[in-house]
């Protein structure tokens, strides 16, 4: 029965349930079997003790000729006052006790009379004639005779005395007990054995899984996932560990790339920190040594020492703006600010400048409002405008700008007729220090921060940022910014 349980539910059971069926079946089986012991000893006993049921049919017939046999040795010997002795060697051979009563009065005794005797006697004298009587195993054969005139009573009695008896149910008391015991104790070797094998069964394979997981994951294969398909305690903790190893790898390939990063951020640094430290050592040894002899050539030196100075300057401003953004140290005073107006401010503030270098610049702006730092938006335009400005390759290039509204946001578009970058660079204009230019051979054209502090700003104000390519060349950058929302209960205009 209990292994047709375990086939019914071993495709289905959980750990709990097994474990629910192992405690029950531990209790059951041991009583189960204890109980078919007991009634098996039992019924044995019953079988052979009650009602003297154990002395088979020759014994039966053995007591039965041999009290006729010495029933009759008595009345010869009785009739004729024969010696005795032969009839006492008769009832020692065959483990029998006699009494002979004349009347009422006894006149020969022979072996020890129990109480149990006299119990059977008692039963023979209300019968009256010849009987056998048998009871807890002693057997009663009476017999009257009457001889010369006299009414002889003649009881021989056989079988277990009363003791031997007791002796008896004690020892199959105790035999009982003991295989009553020994049935428990093997019942519960034997369940437990089965039942742990069956319930270690259901958690030796899901550990083995783990086991193999959690060394391929140490071993640095971060791509290694459990397939689990059982619907069972472990399958959570299976689920748990790949996510456990999706978020390693993220971290691994975060940590990777905060590496790379540092390496690139102090590669950057340096050259773009040394190109100009050099230009300027080099023109003030120049003034030193005497090489610009001529006022004009002293003065274009030192016009070009304050240039080198000036980008040096602005390359420290910008990191250190950036670090600023990076570690949220960076000072925020929003509000609620008409973006097309701010983008208006900052093209006419520089159109004189932006004329002088070549960057012509025409705007398409929609009324939108938005919750931003105007320094922040400023600094926004000012960047993506300055970047198309370096990078222009013809001597007049344009830009347009363009700001309208959607049903979900502000979209600004910027857009140059510069000379563009690769698509495999699209992705990584916002890194730091990213230029398009591997050598990086030429700082004039940005310390390679200005679009990474665009990318921080936009992302501090809520919205997104992305290139694209133009239509036929040049370069587009998109930023989509939340509609204007009053936040933290501030309500302020700019």
């Amino acid at each position: 029965m209990v292994e047709w349980m375990v086939r019914k539910e071993a495709k289905t059971v959980t750990i709990k349930r097994r474990l629910f069926w192992s405690n029950i079946l531990m209790i059951i089986v041991p009583v189960l079997s204890a109980a078919l012991v007991a009634v098996f000893c039992i019924g044995f006993i019953w079988l052979s003790m009650v009602n003297g049921v154990g002395l088979n049919l020759t014994e039966q017939e053995s007591f039965d000729h041999a009290c006729m046999v010495i029933t009759e040795a008595i009345e010869y010997t009785l009739e004729h006052n024969s010696n005795v002795s032969p009839i006492q060697a008769l009832l020692e051979s065959n483990g029998l006790t006699l009494r002979i009563r004349a009347g009422e009065e006894l006149i020969f005794e022979y072996g020890a009379i129990q109480a149990s005797d006299l119990e059977l006697i008692k039963a023979a004298d209300f019968l009256n004639g010849e009987s056998t009587i048998t009871m807890n195993g002693r057997r009663l054969y009476a017999h009257e005779e009457q001889i010369h005139n006299i009414e002889y009573a003649i009881y021989l009695l056989g079988g277990n005395s009363e003791a031997e008896t007791t002796f008896d149910l004690k020892t199959a008391f105790v035999l009982t007990v003991l295989f009553v015991i020994f049935a428990v104790f093997l019942s519960i070797l034997l369940t437990n054995r089965f039942l742990t094998k069956f319930v270690f069964k259901k958690i030796e394979k899901p550990l083995d899984i783990l086991s193999d997981g959690v060394r391929e994951i140490r071993d640095g294969n971060l791509n290694y996932r459990i397939q689990y398909t059982e619907k069972d305690e472990f399958k959570p903790v299976c689920s748990d560990f790949n996510e456990m190893a999706d978020r390693l790898k993220q971290s691994v390939e975060l940590t990777q790339k905060q590496e790379d990063s540092r390496r690139e951020l102090i590669a950057g640094i340096s050259h773009d920190i040394r190109s100009p430290l050099t230009s300027i050592q080099a023109y003030v040894e120049g003034l030193l040594d005497g090489v610009a002899k001529t006022p004009a050539k002293q003065q274009l030196y030192l016009e070009t020492i304050k240039a080198k100075a000036e980008n040096l300057a602005h390359i420290v401003s910008q990191l250190f703006l950036f670090s600023q953004m990076e570690l949220g140290e960076y000072p925020e005073s929003p509000c609620m600010l008409r973006l097309d107006q701010a983008i208006m401010d900052v093209v006419t503030s520089n159109k004189e400048d932006y004329e002088k270098k070549g960057l012509a610049v025409s705007m398409e702006l929609e009324p939108a409002e938005i919750y931003a730092d105007p320094l922040q938006v400023r600094r926004v335009i000012t960047n993506i405008l300055e970047n198309s400005l370096k990078y222009k390759e013809r001597e007049k290039g344009k830009v347009w700008i363009r700001l309208e509204l959607t049903e979900q946001d502000c979209q600004l578009t910027i857009l140059d007729d510069g000379p563009g970058v690769s698509e495999e660079a699209l992705p990584h204009l916002f890194d730091v220090f990213y230029r398009s230019d591997p050598s990086r051979q030429n700082s004039d054209k940005g310390s390679g921060l200005g679009l990474a502090i665009v990318a921080n700003a936009v992302r501090r104000m809520g919205g997104t940022v992305k290139a694209f390519h133009g239509v036929a060349q040049g370069l587009g950058i998109c930023i989509n910014l939340p509609k204007g929302e009053v936040k933290h209960g501030k309500d302020t205009d700019c």
